[in-house]
């Protein structure tokens, strides 16, 4: 018997629709902040990857399924949605068309990981991405909708928020951080990172990391004043919105692109795995995939882990609906003919296909979660009408068969 890969998961029915309930609030709420959706390939020239998410990081060092094809190209499962987004911004030349330009895109992503609760290799991501706009409030709209996304959905989350700086001002921070942490315990990996992006310790878990960070200098300290007041730009405008948040100098996020505005979402309901998404100011990306110099901020959410807390969105979504009609021979057909125009008005419509008795066709429209029973026997035929139950309070009605369609389509849970 074969299985599933480590790492992945199936979707049945019952959680592929709790993933389209997600999916649909995130294409609603992007909708309304006016951004279009984006579809990029599964997998791309690693080249991209290694660029843009960064060498030394460790999606790029131990979590990407790269490969060749048989034209020895290397080819990468995408890891993370915005290098594909802006790989296609700068191809087809979307900076000449107004800006700021405003994606979002839903979909899988792969990285090699070590699988747990919340963490797959085969992860989901609602992300989006604005390019063209360098002030303070691009970065509080793609916050606040992170933000709304999470209310909406009834996640409770807190916010993080962080600035790393421009190039100039980090690398000045960057040679503080490497003179205190020379000669320091640190780990094997940081070790290696201290020469080549030290900054990427600033991520690491281990425990002797962690202890000799403590007295580590902080970038809010080597911010120009140019960062500086961005920084408090983007803060002023998320109290203006009131939306609370919680300062952390250490966070710089796991990818290299990232400069100035850092934040992410965390949640304290999932233990270790308290990340629930983020994001930031990547303003060099375009340049550095072929492209003009223009500003871009942006954000990836988890949908794996968001799932994993089972919202309360998601218990709504999980009533009963549709409506199943209980039928038997030699009334099945009419029956049916007379009842098929609902699912032309959108209406979820099933009933049985195996001959099964009126018992079983009740407990079965039961198991389906059906809202509504629709019963059309023989004698119900003869009588021009149809006998309609609340699967939920119990309650029956009778309906003419002439005004059924209409009558039904405009119930409660049926669509």
């Amino acid at each position: 018997m074969y299985q599933i890969p480590r790492g992945t998961r199936d979707f049945l029915p019952e959680q592929a629709e709790r993933f389209r309930c997600l999916e649909a609030a995130a294409v609603r709420l992007a909708s309304q902040y006016g951004y279009g959706e984006m579809r990029t390939p599964i997998f791309e020239y690693s080249e991209l990857f290694e660029r843009s998410v960064g060498e030394s990081t460790d999606i790029v060092e131990k979590e990407m399924y790269t490969f060749q094809d048989r034209g020895e190209r290397s080819l990468t499962l995408r890891p993370e949605g915005t290098a594909g987004v802006v790989r296609a911004f700068v191809e087809h030349k979307l900076y000449n068309g107004p800006l700021p330009a405003k994606y979002f895109y839903f979909g899988p992503m792969f990285r090699y990981e070590k699988p747990q609760a919340g963490r797959y290799r085969q992860l989901w991501q609602f992300g989006v991405e604005l390019l063209g706009a360098d002030g303070p409030l691009a970065d509080v709209e793609v916050i606040a909708l992170g933000w709304q996304y999470y209310r909406e959905l009834g996640v409770e989350a807190t916010l993080v928020l962080n600035s790393i700086g421009c190039r100039q001002c980090r690398e000045e921070y960057k040679k503080a951080l490497v003179a205190y942490l020379r000669g320091r315990e640190i780990c094997k990996l940081c070790s290696g990172r201290l020469e080549r992006n030290p900054l990427r310790v600033l991520d690491c878990k281990e425990e002797s990391c962690q202890r000799e960070l403590e007295g580590a200098p902080r970038i809010s300290q080597y911010l120009c004043p140019a960062c500086q007041e961005h920084f408090e730009g983007v803060k002023a405008g998320l109290a203006g919105l009131a939306i609370p948040y919680e300062l952390d100098d250490r966070l710089v996020r796991g990818l290299d692109y990232y400069n100035r505005t850092t934040f992410e979402y965390k949640t304290e309901q999932l233990g270790s795995q308290d990340a629930l998404g983020g994001g930031g100011r990547y303003d060099g990306l375009v340049e550095l995939v072929g492209g003009p110099s223009i500003p871009a901020v942006g954000l990836a959410l988890g949908i794996d882990r968001i799932e994993l807390m089972d919202p309360p969105a998601l218990k709504a979504a999980e009533g009963r609906r549709g409506v199943w009609l209980v039928t038997m021979e030699p009334a099945a057909d009419k029956a049916i003919s007379l009842v098929h125009p609902l699912r032309q008005q959108g209406v979820m419509l099933q009933y049985d296909l195996l001959g099964r008795s009126f018992k079983a066709q009740f407990k079965q429209a039961d198991r389906s979660n059906s809202r509504w029973t629709l019963i059309i026997g023989p004698d119900d035929l003869e009588q021009g009408q149809a006998v309609l139950k609340d699967m939920e309070t119990g309650e029956q009605q009778q309906l003419a068969l002439e005004t059924l369609v209409q009558l039904v389509s405009n119930l409660e849970g049926v669509k």
